[in-house]
């Protein structure tokens, strides 16, 4: 036990000295106002408060070892509930955004309703969808290789059957949200009671960004796989849950930090030296899109290029993306209601929210989920010139669980789930006006 207070206290002091070093060195190279820096200096309060109160839990998770995992009736019997459940509220959020349409003043018919769903990066995917990655041409069609393949490929199989290319996008992303929805459900009940564990269901299908895993994009199906990772992994079917883990890798750049929760699970139940194979396994499909980068621009990091010479990204710190992002948010509140409501102030929100959320979550949570949620927030949020926080949160699954586990008094529940569902309505609303969410 000593030696594990010791070991707690070098991790601590030592991550401290790291994030305190990021930060003096970045001030050094910024030039930020006073507004961002306080925001700056917030969201790495934040983070350092998370990661101290998630030490000792990381310590005990490792210290002790896994058990035996049994899967229940209830379980089982919930998810073709869940399913339908998802399924129908994905069908209730493509009306209500028509009918959200007409009464923001919007006369359309179905058809040019149905274009506002590809007003995003959804064009991007239905186009590889459509005609694969373009080696010639104009810029605006050869810098889609900086979207992955993985979901456009599901989008082009199933168009087989639709003969749409929205169509088969909407479909393959209803069912990956409802699947996602299931599999969720089936994890978090390895741990929690099933009342819980519906009630981070809730939390995920009703989350602010959630009409993005509506729309014809990569995060549904990407959250299917990486679900599908963590349940296999944890139930002892460690190759399969990787070769889902690869896949999440071949739809979004981000599936490689599922080696961090995979490494976690496979230490604490004192795995097999060969088990550990299984983290070869999930870069390959990273692996697969630098060969389709390859084939297509000679180049196997040409999407780099592209995200950094079109979209001005790469890899940056969090809490830069936080100074950035409020100083944006400070500068358009007069000028600009689309950029402020569309663009800055949620993914400032959703970034502090979130930080917030699970420093209250890090000693109830899996050690596991919560590695998975700091390594994920330090990279996606991390990229410069960030646009799109709120959606790619929204694909983080421990964000949902942890509210489970918050909201277990009666009065909490319902003051989050009003809190979600009135974020909902007026995200959604700014989305169907097209102001700057992305």
């Amino acid at each position: 036990m000593q030696n594990s207070r010791k070991a707690e206290k070098i991790i601590s002091v030592a991550g401290t000295a790291v994030l305190t070093a990021a930060f003096a060195l970045w001030l050094t190279g910024s030039g930020y106002g006073a507004v961002g820096y306080i925001a700056a200096a917030v969201s790495a309060g934040l983070m350092l408060w998370l990661c101290l109160r998630f030490v000792p839990a990381w310590c005990e998770f490792w210290r002790t070892p896994g058990l035996g995992i049994r899967e229940s009736g209830s379980e089982k019997s919930g998810c073709a509930g869940i399913f339908a459940c998802i399924l129908l509220w994905d069908a209730v959020i493509l009306v209500i955004g028509y009918l959200l349409r007409a009464m923001l003043g919007y006369d359309e018919t179905a058809a040019e309703y149905a274009g506002v769903w590809l007003s995003t990066d959804s064009r991007h995917y239905m186009d590889i969808a459509r005609d694969w990655y373009l080696s010639e041409g104009s810029i605006d069609r050869l810098v889609q290789l900086v979207f992955l393949p993985g979901y456009p490929i599901a989008v082009r199989l199933f168009s087989y059957l639709t003969g749409s290319y929205l169509v088969s996008g909407l479909c393959v992303s209803a069912l990956s949200f409802a699947g996602a929805g299931c599999v969720l459900y089936k994890l978090l009940r390895l741990d929690m009671d099933e009342t819980a564990a519906k009630r981070a269901v809730l939390f995920f299908a009703v989350n602010p960004a959630a009409f993005f895993f509506v729309s014809p994009m990569s995060e549904s199906l990407f959250l299917l796989c990486v679900l599908l990772c963590l349940y296999l992994l944890r139930r002892g079917k460690t190759l399969t849950g990787a070769l889902f883990g690869a896949y999440a890798c071949f739809t979004r750049s981000v599936g490689v930090i599922l080696l961090v929760p995979m490494l976690f699970e496979l230490v604490h139940k004192r795995a097999k030296p060969r088990e550990y194979l299984a983290l070869i396994i999930v870069p390959l499909g990273f692996a697969a899109y630098l060969g389709v980068n390859y084939a297509v621009a000679h180049d196997a990091f040409k999407f780099m290029q592209y995200q950094s010479e079109h979209w001005s990204q790469h890899l940056g710190w969090f809490f830069n993306t936080a100074a950035c992002q409020t100083e944006n948010a400070v500068s358009t509140a007069r000028d600009s209601a689309s950029l402020l409501l569309g663009l800055w102030l949620p993914n400032v929100l959703a970034q502090l929210i979130s930080l917030a959320v699970m420093i209250f979550a890090a000693k109830r949570l899996r050690a596991s989920y919560m590695a998975y949620f700091i390594a994920y927030f330090v990279v996606a949020i991390g990229a410069t010139w960030l646009l799109s926080a709120p959606r790619y949160l929204a694909a983080m699954p421990a964000l949902p669980a942890a509210l489970g586990l918050l909201s277990e008094k009666k009065e909490r529940f319902w003051l989050i789930a009003a809190l979600d569902a009135a974020a909902f309505i007026v995200y959604f609303c700014v989305f169907l006006l097209r102001w700057q969410v992305w």
